[in-house]
């Protein structure tokens, strides 16, 4: 019966017994909507008990180990576009592994034709408690760091076999998400850049995450589209706050548009502000330097705050600096340098003397460059992002000398 009906009843029955039939009937209906409520609140009581659940075991969980810890190659997995996804076991056995926050890399200590070389590629997976993901593609022409292009990427795809041990570092990193968090995101990759925002999209669904997030992923066609696949699983969750757009620049004949992919375009400002609602979101981008350097650009330009973009070149762009005349002393190989006008790094400035300081990620976010100052300043062309940064010490592969230095190098 609707209000009106009662209310027209109360009326004829007249008198202080319709009052009570009505007050009956609207009484019973309040409870049924108090039920439909105390529902909904339980619902969401489960969902942050479930989301409180997860962060304690993560806190409680076991810590990230210092130096160096072995693993295994439990499996090697061609994917497509020149890639293979190397899971990795612990090989001590002890498990759960530490939980990392999705988007950090590991850092692995590498010896290539009697040279050591380390490098650092992203998770490309959640936490899981066995296991460790990381994606890899042959770099080809690229410089990266002080080594030779590809020279590491090539050792994995040619070299490293399954049951082969490797030496690891823990996770580490500040492009990362806390998947409890709320507050709406947009998570966008391009080719192998796709790994730490794969990492983190992963991570939000296996929370069943209500967050909003918008996941863009750019290729030039199906032939290099590694998360096909995924991409299908997730679109079958149906889950309304969760909006997955695929880009390809150049689609084979076959493909379908609607169906194969979602858009005719990159990746790129033009594409987020058509598709977005507004700029209030975090953004996380990793790609290649033009990507990078386009989206940054257009964002900022949209209005977004520097602090709501977070990005990560998975290939480090040098940058060049005027440095005033200095002397530096690379104390523990004798060496002295003049440096004067233009200059890229520390990194460069030693190995031009002869003297390799290790280095990976050529843009100051894994740490593998730290080395303690003995005297003097250095001042960085780029921020680092590496938090772990010991008093007294420098990050050579960003910063220079500012007035005459000495490192213990």
């Amino acid at each position: 019966m609707t209000p009106i009906e009662s209310t027209a009843w109360a009326i004829l029955a007249g008198g202080a017994g319709g009052l009570a039939i009505l007050a009956f009937r609207q009484y019973h209906a309040f409870r049924r909507e108090s039920a439909v409520f105390r529902g909904e609140i339980a619902l969401l009581g489960e969902r942050l008990e479930t989301v409180r659940s997860k962060r304690e075991a993560i806190e409680s969980g076991p810590t990230a180990w210092n130096g160096i810890r072995k693993f295994n190659v439990s499996r090697k997995v061609e994917e497509k576009g020149g890639i293979y996804s190397f899971y990795l076991s612990p090989h001590d056995g002890k498990i759960p592994l530490p939980p990392f926050r999705p988007g950090q890399f590991l850092t692995f200590n590498l010896k290539i034709n009697g040279k050591a070389v380390a490098r650092c590629y992203s998770l490309s997976e959640s936490p899981k408690p066995d296991y460790y993901r990381v994606s890899i593609k042959r770099c080809l022409g690229c410089p990266n760091g002080s080594f030779p292009a590809g020279i590491a990427s090539a050792h994995f795809h040619d070299s490293i076999q399954e049951n082969d041990i490797l030496d690891v570092k823990a996770p580490a990193g500040g492009f990362a998400i806390d998947p409890a968090e709320g507050g709406p995101i947009v998570l966008s990759g391009s080719g192998v850049g796709l790994t730490p925002v794969l990492s983190m999209m992963n991570a939000l669904v296996d929370i069943d995450s209500r967050r909003e997030t918008w996941f863009f992923y750019g290729v030039r066609n199906g032939s290099e589209n590694m998360i096909a696949d995924k991409v299908k699983e997730w679109r079958i969750l149906d889950k309304p706050n969760f909006h997955i757009h695929i880009a390809y620049t150049s689609p084979t004949e076959g493909e379908v548009l609607g169906e194969d992919y979602d858009h005719k375009s990159r990746v790129d400002i033009a594409l987020l502000k058509s598709l977005l609602p507004s700029n209030n979101y975090n953004f996380y981008t990793c790609g290649p330097g033009p990507m990078m350097q386009g989206l940054r650009d257009g964002l900022t330009e949209w209005g977004v705050p520097e602090q709501n973009v977070h990005d990560e070149a998975f290939i480090a762009v040098r940058k060049s600096v005027k440095v005033d005349a200095a002397r530096v002393e690379l104390k523990q190989s004798g060496k002295i340098v003049e440096v004067s006008g233009v200059a890229t790094n520390l990194v460069d400035i030693a190995k031009e003397e002869g003297v390799e300081i290790p280095t990976s990620c050529g843009g100051g976010s894994c740490g593998t460059c730290q080395t303690a100052i003995v005297s003097g300043k250095v001042k960085y062309s780029l921020t680092p992002t590496f938090k772990e940064l010991e008093a007294g010490c420098c990050l050579p592969c960003i910063c220079l000398p500012d007035g005459d230095l000495v490192l213990n190098a």
